[in-house]
C-alpha cells in the first residue's frame, strides 16, 4: 500500500511544483490570465495528495499526525485546501499562490527528509482533544499563509504607485490590508482553540494542563503576539504597512513554534514527531 502512497505523493509534488512555476511566471511576467492554470494544477496536486493521505490513514489506522512526515504532509494538504477555498471565495487573491505554493513545497521537502515508516499510535493519542488540537494548529498555518501572502503583496503594492505592471492589477492596498486582517483574525481564533484543546489533552494524558514545555511556551508567546496584533488593530488603529510587518513577524513565530522548536529543543512533542 505504501508503494502506491509514495507514487501518488510524488505525483502531487509534481503538480505543486508545476503550479509554483505557473504562478511565478504569471506574476513576474505579468500574465495574470495564467493564474487559473495555476489553480487547476493545485487542485490536481491536492487530489493526488488526498488519495495518498487516505491510503496512509487506512494502512496505519490513525490520522496523519504522528511523525514528522505525516505531520508536514497533512499540514501542506490543509494549506493547499485553505488557499483554494480562499481563492474560491475571493477570486482576487489567486496571486498569492506565488508565495503559498513555493513555501508549501519547501515544507514537503522537509517532510521527505524524515522517516516515512508508519508508527503505532500511543495510548495518549486516543482522544478527540488531540485531534482538535492538531487540526486547528494546521488550519492556523493555512489561514496564516493567506494572511502572509496578502501582507507581502500589500507592501509591494503600496510601494509601487505607478506603472503598467502586474502589481497594479492586484487589489488596492486597502483591500489587501483588509484581507490580511480577516485571515489573520481567523488564524488567531484557530490558534486559541488549538492551545485550549492541547491543554485539555495534556490534562487527560499527564494530569496537568500546563508544564511550560518549550512547545507550550512558544505557543503561548505566539498566541500573545496574535492577541497584541488584534488589540492594536481593533483599538489603536494598527493598519497598512505596520500591520503587514506585524503579521509577517507573527507568522514567523508560528513557523518557529511548529517546525523549528521541536527539532532544536527537548520537548514532549518531539518524541511523537521524529
Amino acid at each position: 500500500m505504501l508503494r502506491y502512497e509514495f507514487s501518488l505523493f510524488w505525483a502531487a509534488i509534481g503538480f505543486y511544483i508545476s503550479a509554483s512555476i505557473v504562478f511565478t511566471y504569471a506574476v513576474f511576467f505579468k500574465k495574470e490570465n495564467k493564474l487559473d492554470l495555476g489553480i487547476t494544477l493545485t487542485w490536481l496536486g491536492l487530489a493526488f495528495h488526498s488519495i495518498a493521505i487516505i491510503i496512509r490513514w487506512v494502512s496505519s489506522g490513525h490520522g496523519p499526525y504522528l511523525d514528522t512526515f505525516e505531520s508536514i504532509s497533512s499540514t501542506v494538504w490543509i494549506v493547499m485546501l485553505s488557499y483554494l477555498i480562499a481563492c474560491y471565495k475571493k477570486h482576487s487573491i489567486k496571486f498569492i499562490g506565488v508565495i503559498t505554493l513555493p513555501c508549501a513545497f519547501l515544507m514537503i521537502g522537509l517532510g521527505l527528509m524524515a522517516n516515512p515508516q508508519i508508527q503505532n499510535l500511543p495510548a495518549t493519542f486516543h482522544t478527540l482533544w488531540l485531534i482538535v488540537h492538531i487540526l486547528f494548529a494546521k488550519i492556523t498555518v493555512g489561514s496564516g499563509f493567506i494572511a502572509l501572502g496578502c501582507s507581502i503583496f500589500y507592501l509591494i503594492k503600496a510601494k509601487k504607485k505607478s506603472g503598467n505592471t502586474f502589481v497594479q492589477k492586484l487589489p488596492d492596498p486597502v483591500s489587501l490590508d483588509s484581507y490580511s486582517f480577516q485571515f489573520f483574525g481567523m488564524a488567531f481564533v484557530f490558534w486559541t482553540i488549538s492551545v485550549i484543546a492541547g491543554a485539555i489533552w495534556a490534562h487527560k494524558s499527564w494530569g496537568r494542563y500546563w508544564a511550560w514545555d518549550p512547545i507550550e511556551t512558544w505557543s503561548l508567546l505566539t498566541w500573545l503576539a496574535f492577541g497584541i496584533y488584534m488589540h492594536l488593530r481593533r483599538f489603536h488603529g494598527l493598519k497598512e504597512k505596520k500591520a503587514a510587518i506585524f503579521i509577517i513577524c507573527c507568522f514567523g513565530l508560528v513557523i518557529l513554534t511548529l517546525f523549528l522548536v521541536p527539532f532544536i529543543t527537548n520537548t514532549v512533542h518531539t518524541e511523537y514527531m521524529l
